[in-house]
């Protein structure tokens, strides 16, 4: 039996491999999986036996065929596309291997034809006389054809059979050992090292310019095996389609997916790789018409090249979505399909969510996703305004209006994922609700709470009898809380992932909340799906608002001057900050206290103010629950260590609370205990968010906050109602004591946005690429910079190599992956693809096993390289190395430093880094980052005790703006639902003409009780309110039948007029009056007819239209 391996077995060198690579196309016809196992065994010991023949090949720590395969100098060698091929072969002989999943001969080929191509670059670079060759599938097709002839003669079968069956054993049992292979090939090493370094230059390698068919095999067969299809079981592959506009009337379809009764539920539109997967558009909508007609149920479409991959679901404009559905995931999108109810007029359970603004934002967000289509919506809700419950009674709409079955809620701290999940249990009892973070046997529950880190954890994790769970269609909604700080950090995969619209949640004031999140959920700047503010909830009084006590001390504002001391205290600044030279520092700015220099009299100055004038409670013996924001943990400590000595006679009155301690969980319950101690909680950054305590009276702000966001997050513990908390009075108000002018801050708008940090590896990962980018330019075509941006590529390249391509979010970015795995494409950057790794693969970057401290110094060196590439100083960059070299200076007794001395006396004590180019940093990074970890850590901490001053302390009302005009939309429309039995909007409701009594009482409610009349007009213009009552109220089904009664009645009207009547009941009911009568030439009452063709008698029609005047002058008082 000829086969395109035979010439291997002309070299004894090859016989390691060669017998195995025979045998694998021999034992296509009997067993394609078998085939496939010794591809991949054949391919293993060849790439074995390279690294036992050539020098430039290291051992890696082991020798699985994936870490020889993956090691840097080997991928040098063999290059990108040669080793896609390979790492398909390695992929499927896994899938047979380990994963059960079925493959067929196609699969097979491929793994052949790719072998095959590695095995001839193998005998290119170590033959003594190659000869070209080419792959023929002719041979094993005919090959093939013969077998199916053969099947006539039975003796003819069972003799190939066996003979097939005895080569398959004997390879089967075929093992190398590696160790052994290096020792007997180590006389071979220095010859075939030298003959692959000059063959292979001239190897012209294949190029991997995937066909469509390739595509299919590479990429989109392991997407479906992945989501657990069965290849001939409920998918098809090319399935032929009658009724294609071309001259046979017959196309064929890609792949269809089909359900257990073999009826359609995709159909999946491939393109090779390079190709625009919008090219397949219409063809694919086509065969969808053809299955639609066949069917009954037009089927989901998939648009994919293998990297990118768009859905038609026939509900929501063409997206694109991570990954194709699984099949229940299909069926459950069809099922939901059937079920789904509209969404226009529903009842908000008010036990859940009883509020007006609660049932303003439910019906905003049912609106957006019903009538508006989208996919997306955000509400801003302030803290304490009842956010989880407004979703819940969401989530209860949603299931029972039959638009979702599985809810995944993600937050990004453990405590607001068993909050939320607490909540939901308890009001929404009969859903299956489980937690991720704690439970970890209860994947099938309906409604799923998790951290971002653990949900990435178990997504390529958790399966069931079925196969992966956590598919990409699994879940119908994702809510996500604390929007503003999640939706786009490093955890925006997640989002990426699941296809499902996407609730967002967020306390912070939608005017502070990053442009990048609005355009996120596909909304306006500053406009979100609704928002209900703290303005507004403590105009509402569902919320208290606050005073704030703006103090300041004259330290924490000017720092600490020496010439400004007193005599006595002027020497103990003297012993304290003496440095080895006897020189004194003239200022200790502000910054430096509370950060390294605790200066008891200014924290005693605070607690004397917060204790004097901070509200109390039991008739004024004790203060109020109050939570101390400290700058640090041991500012934290100073602070609770000064209290204990100022008030000994409280034990136990104030604790620190933050990440330090152990049982954090339980401090913080009995703080929330208004029965238990403590008092006052000192806290570093632990109760900022988050916490839930309605008894607190007093918040006091002992550091700054740059992110207005997170001050108003701050500002939200203290703003919860609380009954009869004041001695038998309601809570009504909080203090605010800030000593640091945090509102003075923010009043001059200096807030800004948290920064999105990227990780400290992909941050260099990124600077690499915008170096190697600028170093493209004339001027730095020297040798020794063309070598150090050929390193730095080389560099990235690795790193992209080192992603898995198995993980959920790397694959997601699959197709720039694929690209800058290949050197090739750092030949000529563009300013896009710089754009394109930072946002595609900086995020995925694997950790360095590396000093922390090193890879710092890196990222420092890599930025002003970059800032002198672009041409600026990048001054602060600079200061920070001179402070660096300066500190591994100051331990120069260190062999390795002294080494560098030379450098380090050039930096410090001449212009070298003024005059410094790439070289010369370079020099900088390479000799010096290995020395920053022998840098001294500074634990100095210095407590003094010089007596601080109180300059002011100013009382101020709280400052809030609120977008009052869209709330009293909102509270007008609740108010009249709420009170239908009210005199004026019973009678509206009724059809029975209004008094002028009755208008009156319709403005005092309006105008007065639920805003003003400056309101109303700004929202409403000049419209009566009747009218306006009317419109929200509709009119009764029975009052509209006996208005129009004269005409339904009438016998002489024919079928078509009291079709015409009725649908003119239908809409007055609805919308209560029909002022705009050009309606009438609309659908659905043009559909028998226009009035003249239905009304041939025009006086019945002047009578019908009199009617409907009389109704909706019934709205305003005569």
């Amino acid at each position: 039996m000829v086969t395109n391996f035979d010439y291997l077995k002309n070299e004894s060198k090859f016989s390691a491999f060669a017998g195995v690579a025979i045998s694998a196309e021999k034992i296509i016809l009997l067993d394609p999986e078998a085939c496939i196992m010794n591809c991949r065994r054949a391919m293993e010991f060849a790439v074995k036996w390279m690294y036992s023949v050539d020098s430039a090949l290291q051992m890696p720590y082991q020798d699985t065929l994936q870490s020889l395969m993956n090691e840097e100098d080997y991928r040098q060698l063999i290059g990108n596309d040669l080793w896609k091929r390979m790492d398909y072969i390695r992929k499927c002989g896994n899938n047979v291997a380990h994963s059960g999943k079925k493959l067929g001969r196609d699969e097979a080929m491929l793994c052949l034809e790719n072998l095959f191509i590695f095995l001839d670059y193998v005998a290119y670079c170590y033959s003594e006389h190659y000869e070209e060759r080419t792959f023929d599938k002719n041979t094993i097709l005919s090959r093939i054809a013969k077998a199916k002839d053969a099947k006539k003669s039975t003796g003819n079968v069972q003799n190939i059979q066996i003979e097939l069956q005895k080569e398959q054993e004997k390879t089967a049992k075929q093992e190398l050992d590696l160790q052994k292979l290096m020792a007997e090939n180590a006389s071979l090493k220095e010859a075939l090292s030298a003959r692959r370094q000059e063959q292979q230059q001239s190897y012209v390698p294949k190029p991997l310019d995937l066909s469509e068919f390739e595509t299919r095999k590479l990429y989109i067969d392991a997407m479906l095996m992945d989501a657990g299809w069965t290849e001939g079981k409920d998918w098809i592959n090319e399935v032929r389609l009658v009724g294609m506009p071309n001259s046979s009337n017959v196309g064929y379809a890609d792949y269809v997916l089909y359900d257990d009764t073999h009826k359609p539920l995709a159909i999946i539109e491939a393109k090779r790789t390079c190709a625009d997967v919008a090219k397949g558009r219409q063809q694919a909508k086509l065969y969808a018409d053809i299955l639609e007609k066949e069917c009954g149920r037009r089927p989901v479409i998939f648009l994919t090249n293998g990297f990118e991959t768009h859905i038609i679901d026939g509900q929501y404009p063409e997206r694109k979505c991570s990954f194709i559905y699984s099949k229940r995931d299909l069926e459950k999108w069809f099922n939901l399909l059937a079920m789904r109810t509209s969404l226009k007029n529903v009842t908000v359970d008010k036990n859940i969510a009883g509020r007006y603004y609660q049932e303003a934002a439910i019906k905003a967000v049912c609106s957006s996703l019903d009538e508006k289509n989208r996919r997306k919506a955000l509400l801003v809700m302030a803290t304490g305004s009842g956010k989880t419950r407004t979703v819940i009674a969401l989530c209860k709409i949603l299931l029972d209006a039959g638009w979702v079955k599985n809810i995944l809620f993600l937050a990004d701290r453990n405590s607001l994922v068993t909050q939320a999940k607490r909540s939901f249990v308890n009001l929404l009892p009969s859903l299956s609700c489980t937690n991720l973070v704690e439970e970890k046997d209860n994947y099938n529950a309906h409604c799923v709470f998790s951290t971002y880190q653990t949900m990435i954890n178990c997504i390529d994790v958790v399966n069931d009898k079925e196969g992966k769970l956590f598919t990409c269609g699994h879940f119908d909604l994702v809510i996500c809380d604390e929007a503003h700080r999640s939706i786009y950090n490093k955890y925006k995969d997640i989002f990426h992932y699941f296809d499902a619209p996407l609730i967002g949640l967020t306390a912070t004031p939608k005017s502070e909340i990053d442009k990048n999140t609005y355009e996120v959920f596909e909304l306006e700047d500053g406009v979100p799906t609704y928002g209900y503010d703290l303005a507004q909830a403590v105009k509402d009084e569902y919320l208290v608002d606050y005073i704030s006590i703006e103090s300041k001390l004259k330290f924490i504002d000017q720092g600490i001057v020496y010439d400004e001391l007193s005599e006595e205290e002027k020497e103990e600044y003297e012993r304290t900050f003496v440095d080895e030279e006897g020189k004194i520092p003239e200022v200790i700015s502000s910054s430096e206290l509370n950060t390294w220099i605790f200066n008891e009299d200014t924290i005693r100055q605070a607690l004397n103010i917060l204790m004097t004038e901070g509200i109390k409670i039991e008739y004024g013996q004790k203060l109020g629950k109050t939570i101390i924001f400290a700058k640090n943990h041991n500012h934290a400590e100073k602070i609770l260590e000064v209290f204990n000595k100022e008030y000994p006679y409280l034990p136990d009155y104030a604790r620190v609370i933050d990440n330090r301690m152990t049982y954090a969980q339980s401090a913080i319950d009995e703080f929330a205990d208004p029965k238990k101690m403590p008092q006052i909680a000192i806290s570093v950054d632990m109760l900022d968010t988050g916490i839930d305590v309605p008894e607190i009276l007093n918040l006091v702000f002992f550091k700054k906050v740059m992110s207005k966001a997170k001050f108003w997050q701050m500002i939200g513990r203290g703003t919860r109602l609380c009954p009869s908390l004041i001695d038998g009075k309601d809570k009504d108000k909080f203090y605010i004591f800030d000593f640091c002018g945090n509102f003075e801050f923010f009043r001059m708008n200096k807030g800004k946005a948290t920064a999105n940090m990227i990780a400290l590896q992909g941050a260099i990962f990124h600077l690499k690429a915008q170096i190697a980018f600028k170093l493209q330019d004339l001027a730095y075509q020297t040798a020794d910079l063309i070598d150090f941006r050929k390193t730095l590529v080389s560099d990235m390249v690795r790193k992209v190599r080192e992603l898995n391509r198995e993980n959920f979010a790397v694959r997601q970015h699959l197709k720039y992956v694929e690209l800058y795995s290949n050197q090739d494409s750092y030949n000529a950057l563009t300013y896009e693809d710089t754009l394109f790794m930072e946002q595609e693969l900086a995020p995925l970057i694997m950790p360095e096993e590396d000093d922390a401290k090193a890879l710092r110094f890196d990222a420092l060196m890599y930025g002003i390289e970059l800032a002198y590439l672009v041409g600026k100083k990048y001054g602060k960059a600079r200061s920070d190395l001179f402070k660096k070299v300066s500190a591994v200076a100051s331990v120069a007794n260190i062999p390795e430093i002294m080494a560098q001395s030379e450098l380090l006396d050039k930096i410090l004590h001449t212009d070298y880094v003024e005059r410094a180019g790439i070289n010369e940093f370079e020099h900088i990074r390479e000799n010096l980052r290995d020395l920053i970890k022998y840098i001294p850590i500074s634990r100095v901490r210095y407590d003094t005790n010089f007596d601080d001053e109180i300059l002011s302390m100013e009382w101020n009302e709280s400052e809030l703006e609120n977008d009052d005009l869209k709330n009293y939309k909102a509270k007008a429309e609740f108010y009249v639902r709420q009170h239908m039995d009210n005199a004026a909007i019973s009678k509206l409701k009724g059809n029975v003409p209004l008094t002028v009594e009755d208008v009156q009482d319709l403005e005092k409610i309006l105008w007065n009780e639920v805003g003003t009349k400056q309101d109303y007009e700004a929202e409403y213009g000049q419209k009566p309110l009747g009218e306006f009552v009317r419109e929200i109220v509709g009119l009764d089904m029975n009052a509209a039948k006996e208005a129009f009664a004269q005409y339904l009645n009438d016998a002489s009207l024919d079928s078509r007029q009291i079709y015409f009547v009725n649908q003119i009941v239908e809409y007055i009911v609805h919308n209560g009056m029909m002022k705009d009568l050009s309606v009438l030439q609309e659908t659905p009452f043009t559909d028998q007819g226009s009035i003249v063709e239905v009304f041939t008698d025009l006086s019945v029609w002047m009578g019908i239209r009199q009617t409907i005047e009389k109704i909706n002058a019934n709205a305003v008082a005569a």
